[in-house]
């Protein structure tokens, strides 16, 4: 708390709070315009993110503010978009999203991490990966990350593999969210089915939430709930990985003792309380739909900010065979979550 305080007091913290202010002022007025509408503003202030880049001095100047942004405040709207969702509903849908969410989380992590070794990328980069493709993008690779232990000579290519492993996902999600949407007139799916194709088989929950809501408020709150669902298993699955990954570097002899600590979805606190706040006490419309308009500044914020944190010149030297992985593994995924929501949702 102290340290965010204090970065709060600096230039390169306001300087990122105006650069991607700006990126979802940007999406939000541009997503009102046909053709960009399809999109969504999160994505568009992902791309407006990215672009920004070019003014180089500008991001290395904000970088550690941009950092914060990108964690903190993706939570923060998602928090806010939980005045939106009924918890009614969500008991409805509760035990298929669920035993789908588990499904996808197991079955993607597997097979994203099998095809990057045999790829020949290495271990610490292939786990981080695929939790960042399975589970929930940038904030599943930081909330794995502490689970992997490595000697201090390797810290350094530690954090380049979380880095590289965030811009992979960033990027894939990025497209596939453009994907999804395009091909939505092609699926003929109620919007809740769409809304479970987004939110199971996305990666950040930011995607989710831009491409569930091509599709309408329906859409827009299942692809809430399916992806949460998945972010839900965050927690499991750290530790899950963590015993293995221990193991597994003890068989081949490069073990290290370390202490991981297990990552919780915070959050997701927040954003249960803001559910129960919006389902049970009468706020009125007016109150909620400005609140949801909020939650998409902070959102639209996060996302310029992840797109200004993007290292292309990582992904170019290390970063084509886990991204062919992570590419593989998404097709798979979409093709799998997409035929289940037409046959059980």
């Amino acid at each position: 708390m102290k340290a965010a305080l204090e970065l709060m007091k600096t230039r390169s913290f306001w300087l990122a709070v105006l650069m991607t202010l700006a990126c979802a002022i940007v999406g939000s007025v541009l997503a009102g315009f046909p053709g960009f509408s399809i999109i969504g503003s999160l994505v568009i202030s992902l791309l407006l993110g990215m672009v920004m880049q070019l003014w180089r001095p500008g991001v290395n100047e904000a970088m550690s503010g941009i950092g914060f942004i990108s964690n903190k405040f993706l939570r923060l709207g998602i928090i806010l978009l939980g005045f939106k969702l009924n918890l009614i509903d969500l008991a409805r849908a509760g035990v298929k999203t669920i035993t789908l969410a588990i499904f996808v989380v197991t079955g993607t992590i597997i097979l994203t991490y099998w095809i990057g070794r045999k790829l020949g990328v290495d271990r610490q980069l292939s786990i981080l990966t695929a939790s960042g493709t399975g589970i929930c993008g940038a904030a599943a690779v930081m909330g794995i990350s502490p689970q992997i232990t490595v000697p201090a000579n390797e810290e350094e290519k530690k954090r380049e593999d979380e880095v590289l492993a965030v811009a992979i996902v960033a990027i894939m999600g990025t497209i596939f969210t453009l994907i999804e949407i395009g091909i939505k007139p092609l699926l003929h799916m109620t919007p809740i089915q769409f809304g479970v194709m987004t939110g199971g088989s996305l990666h950040e929950i930011a995607h989710a939430v831009a491409a569930g809501g091509a599709d309408g408020p329906v859409s827009l709150d299942t692809a809430i709930i399916t992806k949460l669902s998945r972010v839900l298993l965050l927690a499991p699955a750290a530790f899950i990985i963590g015993a293995w990954y221990q193991r597994a570097t003890r068989k081949d002899g490069t073990y290290t003792e370390g202490n991981g600590k297990l990552p919780i979805p915070w959050f997701m606190a927040g954003f249960l309380l803001a559910s129960v706040i919006g389902t049970f006490v009468p706020l009125g419309a007016t109150v909620l739909a400005w609140l949801v308009k909020l939650a998409y500044i902070f959102l639209g914020m996060a996302m310029a900010a992840l797109g200004m944190s993007v290292n292309f010149k990582v992904i170019l030297t290390r970063g084509r065979k886990p991204f062919l992985a992570s590419a593989i593994a998404s097709v798979i995924l979409l093709v799998c979550v997409a035929t289940a929501s037409k046959l059980f949702f």
